[in-house]
């Protein structure tokens, strides 16, 4: 028998791995006991601390509270992040343009620019202008960090009681976040901004600050910014020779400028001073005695004649000014296209309609903006009153479009070889998981292009989308048109999904009006110094308008639009024997409508609807945009030399395109009627169909029955 292999030895360095190996062990196993020593000792002590009965139930809410507390930390430094980017960059600048402008005339329409030019420091003004004011609008102005909880409780208590508004619970300093970097959108999401920012401005700023930023930022009517400028414009003085009587009527302006403005209505201006004076005396800033002088003479203003300020034209064209102006050209004369007569009727027909109408249809605001032919801006109406809200709805709120998006549509098919009459099924589509609908929930079988516009068919347009031409040349066709509004490349923005503004609007369908070319829109005709030296001409600076539609594309557009007041959605919008073309627009709910139309001599735009995006109740674009439209365009075609709608030759109504609509109308619902027949399945086999006529017959060669004659009691009666 062999004896056994001798076992090798290990080496040095196996030697260490083995020692290394023994230390790991031994050194976990040290920690997890000492780990299981120091939670046992820590479960011994935290012993001490355990409570029970009603002691563990505080214990429990103040855990939750805690809990409850980390969490809402958190959401609102997610809602304040928003609102902080807001007071990025210099948010004390207001630029240092000073901008005087004329209409087309050459008459002075206002001013814009340096609104603290001539302020006046809060320790100059006399002690009863600052006590109006505080009396007034935040009377525990110095005893609150931004947010007046008990002045916004009181007045939601008296609101309440009044079953109406009253009293604002808004604080000047929350009235100033508002005009510093917000809009007047009646929103949640303003409101919550307005809160931090408000906050943040009484951390940033003194009280004293804060109030001479109020004073001399907030809109006082007659085209006025500040209660310098006020002073001066109603009462041709400066705010430290005011009165209390003129310092009332001041005061009473802030939160309503239109509606209490003096040069426009001065016993309604007499009228809010008097409860000015109430607020002094109930604020215990002043005594009845000392306010009796102010009841018994109120103040009188210098006669500026009843001209209303065209403030939202006068917003837009001064941006349109710092967009143009070269830098060192500050102090400037913008000669402006401005018609004073088209915007006053503009002005007129959004209030008619909305005071005849507005219960009616749950509506409470409009906005319009006029262009003519040559690209000249001429009246713009961005909201019923600007003292009420500064906010521009023509050239800043984007509110969807609804079919009076379609046209960007069949522009773009009729670059693609489409025509008017080219035959495109209206039947159901689905698109990925969208299924979209027309708008009285049929089908509408085989129609032509210029019927689903007039009748505003939604299933056409998405199928030319789908099948034929793709999302992206849509998009492209719209920005090309002149469409600065964000568009989302979604197949849902060819039924107007997307948000556009009414300025927008106005542009993109002038393209139809101009011939096919864009570019020439504008508002500001020349820039002249104070000197008389002209900076900019837009006849000569601006870069020459260039095509988008070709000749074909545009006159089958025109061809297309002209049809939709003669026999589609757009009936109201027609004029006394005047070609109108256009297109309606409703969104989802009836939160929008729209019409957008033209003639030969303008654009113009116009939306309708509510602010807090609550719907209507069931207003269409055919229905009270086209009403306003039609009063307002009425007027503006009076007395001036008619221009055909490029692509149809005559302004005029011709009895022949009328007729030619008619009978377009009646062959496409003969083959819509056609259609629908062909697709209809059998119902019924032919020996069934054979039974039923012989049944027919035997009916018809059946004698016909003698009606018995009635007894004798009976006639008699």
């Amino acid at each position: 028998m062999a004896s056994p292999e001798p076992r090798k030895r290990r080496g040095p360095i196996a030697a260490r791995l083995l020692a290394l190996d023994a230390w790991i062990d031994s050194s976990l196993y040290e920690i997890g006991f000492k780990a299981r020593q120091f939670w046992e000792s820590a479960t011994i002590f935290s012993r001490r601390f355990r409570v029970n009965g009603w002691r563990r139930g505080i214990i429990e809410l103040l855990s939750e509270g805690f809990t409850l507390g980390a969490g809402g930390i958190v959401v609102m430094l997610a809602l304040a992040i928003p609102a902080f980017q807001d007071t990025a960059g210099d948010w004390r600048a207001q630029g240092d343009f000073a901008v005087t402008f004329l209409d087309r005339y050459g008459n002075e329409i206002g001013q814009r620019g340096i609104i603290q030019r001539d302020s006046v420091p809060v320790d100059e003004m006399p002690d009863h202008v600052i006590k109006a004011v505080l009396a007034t609008e935040d009377r525990r102005f110095f005893d609150h960090y931004g947010i007046d909880v008990l002045g916004l409780s009181r007045a939601i208590f008296e609101n309440v009681r009044a079953n109406s508004v009253v009293q604002g619970g808004s604080s000047i300093t929350q009235q100033l976040a508002k005009n510093l970097f917000l809009t007047n959108e009646r929103t949640l999401e303003r409101k919550i901004k307005e809160a931090f920012l408000s906050l943040w401005l009484e951390a940033n700023l003194s009280k004293k600050e804060i109030l001479q930023l109020y004073l001399d930022r907030a809109y006082m009517g007659g085209g006025t910014f500040g209660i310098e400028a006020a002073a001066d414009f109603y009462f041709g003085k400066s705010v430290k020779d005011l009165n209390l009587a003129e310092a009332a009527m001041l005061a009473g302006l802030f939160k309503a400028p239109t509606k209490y403005a003096p040069h426009i209505n001065l016993p309604a201006a007499r009228a809010r001073a008097n409860v000015v004076l109430s607020n002094l005396v109930d604020a215990g800033f002043m005594t009845e005695g000392q306010v009796l002088q102010a009841r018994l003479h109120p103040a009188d203003v210098v006669d500026r004649g009843e001209q209303k300020s065209p403030d939202y034209y006068l917003d837009w064209a001064f941006d349109e000014v710092k967009k143009i102006a070269k830098p060192g050209q500050h102090s400037l004369v913008a000669h402006t296209t401005f018609d004073a007569n088209i915007q006053k009727a503009a002005e007129e027909s959004v209030e008619f309609h909305l005071r005849q109408f507005g219960k009616e249809y749950n509506v409470t605001e409009g906005a319009v903006v006029v262009i003519e032919t040559n690209g000249a801006v001429r009246a713009i109406v961005g909201g019923r009153d600007y003292g009420a809200s500064q906010f521009n709805r023509a050239t800043k709120a984007l509110r969807q479009t609804g079919s009076s998006f379609k046209p960007y549509v069949y522009a773009t098919a009729m670059e693609h070889g489409f025509t008017p009459n080219s035959i495109i099924s209206g039947g159901p589509i689905s698109w990925g998981s969208w299924s979209p609908h027309n708008y009285n929930g049929g089908s509408a079988g085989n129609v032509t292009l210029i019927m689903a516009m007039a009748k505003s068919i939604n299933t056409v347009p998405v199928r030319l989308a789908k099948d034929h031409l793709g999302i992206g040349p849509i998009k492209a066709m719209a920005e090309a048109m002149g469409v600065e509004s964000p568009i989302e490349a979604h197949k849902t923005m060819v039924l107007g999904t997307s948000g556009m503004t009414v300025m927008d609007q106005a542009t993109g369908y002038s393209v139809f009006a101009e011939n096919g070319f864009v570019g020439s829109r504008h508002g500001i005709s020349q820039l002249v110094t104070r000197t008389g030296e002209v900076v900019y001409d837009f006849a000569k600076d601006a870069p020459p308008p260039h095509r988008v539609l070709s000749e074909q594309a545009l006159k089958s557009m025109n061809t297309m639009l002209a049809a939709v007041p003669v026999m589609g959605t757009a009936r109201r919008a027609q004029l006394p024997n005047i070609v109108v073309a256009g297109k309606t627009g409703t969104t989802q709910s009836y939160r929008d409508a729209w019409f957008v139309g033209f003639t030969g001599n303008y654009t113009a735009a116009v939306w309708m609807g509510n602010d807090d995006f609550t719907p209507t109740k069931n207003m269409t674009g055919g229905s009270l945009p086209a009403m306003v439209w039609q009063r307002l365009m009425v007027y503006a075609h009076q007395n001036i030399d008619l221009k055909p709608i490029p692509g149809i030759d005559k302004p005029f109504v011709d009895e022949e395109i009328a007729a030619k609509a008619e009978e377009a109308q009646k062959k496409s619902d003969d083959q819509a009627a056609a259609d629908a027949a062909a697709e209809r399945p059998p119902v019924l086999s032919s020996r069934t169909t054979q039974t039923l006529r012989d049944m027919t017959g035997l009916f018809q060669s059946a004698p016909v029955l003698s009606t018995p004659q009635p007894p004798e009691t009976l006639s008699a009666l």
